[in-house]
């Protein structure tokens, strides 16, 4: 296990700039999930970390070793793929073995490096199985194996999920959850999912268009996003996002589409400033004196109702775990939870 360290951090292709100055600390035996959209530069910095892309400038250190000059081989990390990349004519236990017998390491220690990772993940019976004869959920298991048996101080994920349907998404998730629990290897993991990086990381690191928005715990990002970007990608269904000015005659609110909608008395925001006001979807409650909204579609999912409403021309959603018998054309009426309201400054995007 070791720390990894990323020390302002620059990649150009051509004339193109798509990493700006990321610093990055992970530390020893933690779980950190990068996520973004596409674009955003997440798998850029994990190959730049694997040293599969070359870096412009910066540092990229694994342990004691700056590693900007170090071929993959010699920098000690594994790496589980997209695509399982498995070799259709040998056995899971061959594939398992391959690396290990590429570095000449003796009968005996293979053997029971295989048979340790196997047993890890459920693959003993399968170890005379060639890849064609088994499920995809195994074939990525074979690939996690791969990388377990070398034993590395640093294990790399690139969207090794997203091929799996669904439930074995989640299958796949908790798997490798309670891998990173049992091995305490240091992991870093990138997705586009944020399901994906809520559900599985200690630490996420929110990127957008080659920069860190920011790093903090699944419920830190959630409770406190530091601006609208990570606000609105952060949660399923996304945070409301409705345009408004602060107004601080009478009660202090927010007023939007010609409604005041309710401020946290500590708010530091002026009266006039004009701001960005977000209440996610299960912040907002059904309530006489709330304001209007209009229902377009609702998707009862059994545990909960997902309602979409058009407040004036703002899109909303509203999630309820109640059951109701709302119909498409109907006006609601809503009020946000005044300790779960966010502001942000509409110009800079910035927490107020």
């Amino acid at each position: 296990m070791a720390r990894v360290t990323v020390r302002n951090l620059y990649k150009s292709f051509g004339p193109v700039e798509v990493i700006h100055g990321v610093d990055v600390d992970i530390e020893d035996g933690a779980f950190v999930v990068l996520v973004g959209p596409s674009g955003c530069g997440k798998s850029t910095l994990l190959r730049m970390i694997a040293g599969l892309e070359a870096v412009t400038a910066g540092t990229v250190q694994i342990g004691e070793r700056v590693v900007n000059n170090l071929p993959p081989a010699d920098r000690d990390i594994a790496m589980v793929f997209q695509s399982y990349a498995l070799y259709p004519h040998k056995t899971v236990a061959a594939n398992l073995a391959f690396a290990l017998k590429l570095r000449k390491i003796d009968a005996a220690t293979v053997k029971e490096r295989v048979r340790k990772a196997a047993e890890i993940l459920g693959l003993t019976p399968y170890l005379h199985r060639y890849p064609r004869q088994l499920s995809g959920g195994q074939r990525q298991r074979v690939a996690m194996g791969r990388a377990i048996v070398r034993d590395p101080q640093v294990f790399l994920f690139d969207e090794p999920l997203s091929n799996l349907d669904a439930k074995l998404r989640i299958q796949m998730r908790i798997e490798i959850k309670e891998l990173h629990q049992r091995l305490r290897t240091t992991t870093i993991f990138v997705t586009h999912d944020q399901i994906e990086a809520m559900t599985m990381a200690e630490t996420i690191v929110v990127m957008h268009d080659g920069r860190i928005e920011q790093v903090g715990s699944p419920l830190e990002l959630y409770d406190f996003p530091k601006n609208v970007f990570v606000a609105s990608f952060i949660g399923s269904p996304a945070m409301n996002l409705i345009q408004g000015t602060v107004r601080r005659d009478g009660a202090l609110g927010v007023e939007a589409n010609g409604h005041r909608l309710p401020v946290g008395a500590e708010s530091r925001a002026g009266d006039g400033q004009a701001v960005t006001y977000g209440v996610r979807p299960e912040h907002l409650d059904l309530a006489d004196d709330g304001f209007p909204a209009r229902v377009a579609v609702v998707e009862p999912t059994g545990s909960e109702t997902i309602v979409f409403l058009r407040f004036e021309e703002t899109e909303i959603v509203a999630v309820f775990h109640e059951r109701h018998d709302f119909k498409p054309g109907q006006t609601v009426h809503l009020r946000p939870r005044v300790d779960q309201a966010h502001l942000f400054d509409r110009e800079s995007g910035e927490r107020i």
